[in-house]
């Protein structure tokens, strides 16, 4: 797992960061930070390498869930990888809206 410098942040929503990292986009769930990278495998979703972590239910059922994903400079651009991190946000969002419904932004 390389380390991801501040100052390679190209864009930050809600619940993202896609930070500058050659030869890649890397986005970045701000929800999952701080959760220990367990793994780092294909992510069928996206397609593109992952790195992830478990997150434990109340039942003690382990889940994996992405952290950061890699997207080649090769075959994404920076705007594709912008549209997958707003979906992400809306998702979140969505979430927040259901079980949060008086927060305000």
């Amino acid at each position: 797992m390389q380390q991801i410098d501040p100052s390679d942040m190209v864009k930050r929503g809600r619940f993202y960061f896609i930070y500058d990292r050659p030869p890649h986009f890397v986005m970045e769930d701000k929800t999952k930070r701080g959760l220990e990278v367990r793994e780092r495998a294909l992510d069928e979703k996206h397609g593109v390498e992952a790195e992830r972590g478990t997150i434990y239910d109340m039942d003690g059922i382990g889940h994996k869930v992405g952290i950061r994903w890699y997207f080649p400079k090769a075959q994404y651009t920076l705007e594709q990888v912008v549209a997958r991190a707003e979906d992400m946000e809306k998702r979140y969002k969505a979430i927040r809206e259901m079980t949060c419904p008086d927060d305000e932004d």
